[in-house]
């Protein structure tokens, strides 16, 4: 059997007790160290589930799954991922193999980025389609996010945007004379986030978000540490401090937002007096 075991957001904790029995009886346990990390160390993990680690990087995930799904059809293999397995699109086509080979499959849910950010105080049926936002480049800034961002917008819904990471990514000059040089990791901030999406903004003039848009930054969801900024996005430009460490998040809130919303979020506001006013402005007095 190959298990999809979801980690959840914070620590080695956040396992749920079916996750925990299936690791500590797989012939293999791995873990996905790409779409996203715990907070904690992977040895953490190995202590605290007893077992050992193989660390799941994108390329044997993507071009070495033979490896993963290795006689799976006899020995059960535990596939464990940050948040919930369904979380990436890469873990869907890892089921898709497992089938052609006629692996059996279950997977162990568990909390993720999309159901932690309720403690936002956001409610989850108000939030549209989920973007992400990636490093842009001095020749590279794809901005499709906006469309969906306005999407969302157009029907007054909130918008969950993920977070660029860099975890083992080469440089472009290392990768043309195939050199296996690492860069360092890199992890987008709500500050970095904000700041792009005003930059589309400018250039696409459509009016989606713009710099008095109110959005709520999160980072580290989940995790005894979380923290909640909410404020305009001119704002959360200059909010990498209040914020702290990584993960981080963003939420642009929608024209649906509730007063309830409202209320809760102000604890996180930059300026409580600005938060109000503006969103008497943006959805009315309520």
């Amino acid at each position: 059997m190959l298990y999809l075991v979801g980690l959840g957001l914070g620590d080695e904790t956040d396992i749920t007790v079916k996750g925990l029995e299936v690791v500590k009886k797989a012939e293999r346990v791995y873990l996905e160290a790409y779409t996203s990390i715990l907070l904690v160390d992977h040895t953490v993990l190995e202590s605290y589930y007893g077992r050992s680690i193989v660390i799941a990087d994108r390329e044997m995930v993507e071009s070495n799954s033979d490896e993963i799904l290795r006689d799976a059809a006899n020995v059960d293999v535990a596939f464990c991922v940050v948040g919930d397995p369904f979380g990436a699109t890469t873990h869907t086509d890892l089921i898709l193999r497992a089938r052609e080979l006629n692996i059996p499959v279950r997977t162990v849910p568990n909390a993720s980025i999309m159901s932690g950010i309720g403690a936002t105080g956001l409610q989850l049926y108000n939030f549209g389609q989920t973007v992400s936002m990636v490093f842009f480049t001095d020749n590279w800034r794809p901005s499709s996010f906006y469309d969906r961002i306005k999407e969302n917008r157009d029907v007054g819904l909130h918008t969950l945007v993920l977070l660029d990471i860099k975890v083992k990514e080469q440089s472009l000059e290392n990768m043309a004379r195939g050199r296996l040089i690492y860069e360092p990791p890199r992890f987008m901030t709500v500050a970095q986030c904000a700041q792009q999406m005003l930059e589309i903004e400018e250039e696409r003039q459509e009016g989606v978000y713009g710099p008095d848009s109110l959005a709520i930054g999160a980072a580290r969801v989940g995790a005894k540490t979380e923290k909640f900024v909410a404020g305009t996005l001119k704002e959360l430009c200059d909010s990498d401090d209040a914020l702290g460490p990584p993960l981080h998040s963003l939420v642009l809130l929608g024209r649906r937002a509730h007063e309830l919303e409202r209320d809760y979020a102000r604890e996180f506001a930059v300026n409580t007096e600005s938060w109000d006013e503006l969103w008497g402005k943006h959805y009315g007095k309520q």
